[in-house]
């Protein structure tokens, strides 16, 4: 696999970033409120399946993974209801 560009890099980890706040945002009920279950469930599971790929890439360097690792384990132990 080819190493992503500094460029490349900064946006995955902004868009990590948006999955992690809307991971958060579903579970503490701020967001998606008004959805069904399945739909906030669906939306949770995408975005943690998101961050499990994004976070195994090799070719991270300095980046703190500490939030994205906290809204991965949420994220899998969240139950819509």
């Amino acid at each position: 696999m080819e190493d992503r560009t500094a460029e490349q890099l900064a946006q995955d980890y902004s868009a990590m970033g948006d999955s992690v706040s809307l991971i958060t945002a579903v579970i503490a009920g701020d967001a998606m409120a008004e959805d069904d279950a399945e739909d906030r469930q669906d939306c949770v599971d995408r975005n943690t399946q998101h961050l499990e790929i994004m976070v195994a890439k090799s070719d991270w360097g300095s980046e703190d993974m500490t939030a994205i690792n906290a809204a991965i384990s949420a994220g899998n132990g969240y139950t819509a209801s």
